[in-house]
């Protein structure tokens, strides 16, 4: 593993924070936990919309920072930081989700996916089996796009406590399922939950990803949205807070 040194740890970019530290360390950290206190840890998929919102929403700005390890997810994130001089290593959701599938094969790691639309979760799951076979699905979920009920949702949190799942994957896109996260992960008995919002799409084979080559230079963004119109709006969201990291990068450098 890389050894750690000054460049690694904790960043604060305009007031969020964002932790830079080599991917072995941040799934060592996380076997830890499931083979020790087994304690109720979220990690969050920072990217600059997530940013966005983290200056809009109080209690999104909370999850970022009580998340034992916010990512920096996708080139806008890396970005922002390089203007206010902090070293950031990319680690987006859906690498981090198959670099976990990897590692965890030979701990025992046990698999939840709960998200996207009807029957997603299963693709995904087979999907992901196939190209890890020793790796352990605890089970899946799809909540409905609406409020669940009392009954529905107790029924929801008894089946993922049951599972003895290690890992719990939510993708319900960015906001919903951090805030899903938030009002759940005491109730479900799961060391370690992490909403990873497309990647459910893209495993399951319903959503095309962005091809190596775009993924390389930091161009997922673009591929995206040539394809999905309502990239747009999110992309806007995210030269928002670009450009105010932008500022806050100057007025540190003149200070």
């Amino acid at each position: 593993m890389e050894k750690l040194n000054s460049k690694h740890g904790k960043k604060m970019i305009s007031g969020i924070p964002l932790h830079t530290y080599p991917k072995e360390y941040i799934l060592q950290k996380m076997d830890e936990n499931i083979k020790g206190e087994r304690a109720p840890e979220h990690i969050c998929i920072t990217n600059t919309e997530s940013m966005y919102y983290a200056e809009k929403y109080k209690d999104h700005k909370e999850f970022i920072g009580t998340a034992a390890f916010s990512l920096c997810d996708g080139i806008g994130s890396a970005i922002a930081a390089n203007l206010q001089g902090n070293y950031m290593r990319r680690f987006n959701g859906p690498d981090f989700l198959l670099e976990a599938s990897r590692y965890g094969q030979d701990k025992g790691w046990r698999h939840f996916f709960c998200g996207g639309k009807e029957g997603v979760a299963d693709l995904l799951a087979e999907n992901l089996k196939e190209k890890y076979p020793a790796m352990e699905i605890a089970g899946t979920f799809c909540p409905p796009f609406r409020e669940l009920t009392e009954t529905e949702e107790n029924e929801m949190i008894a089946k993922i406590k049951d599972s003895k799942a290690d890992v719990l994957w939510v993708g319900l896109g960015l906001l919903k399922q951090e805030r899903w996260i938030s009002k759940y992960k005491e109730q479900v008995d799961v060391p370690w939950s992490v909403g990873v919002g497309a990647a459910f799409d893209f495993y399951a084979g319903t959503v095309k990803r962005a091809p190596k080559f775009f993924r390389d230079l930091g161009l997922e963004w673009l591929f995206r949205l040539s394809r999905e119109r309502r990239m747009i709006q999110r992309n806007i969201n995210s030269y928002k807070f670009m450009s105010k990291s932008i500022a806050d990068g100057i007025l540190q450098k003149l200070k």
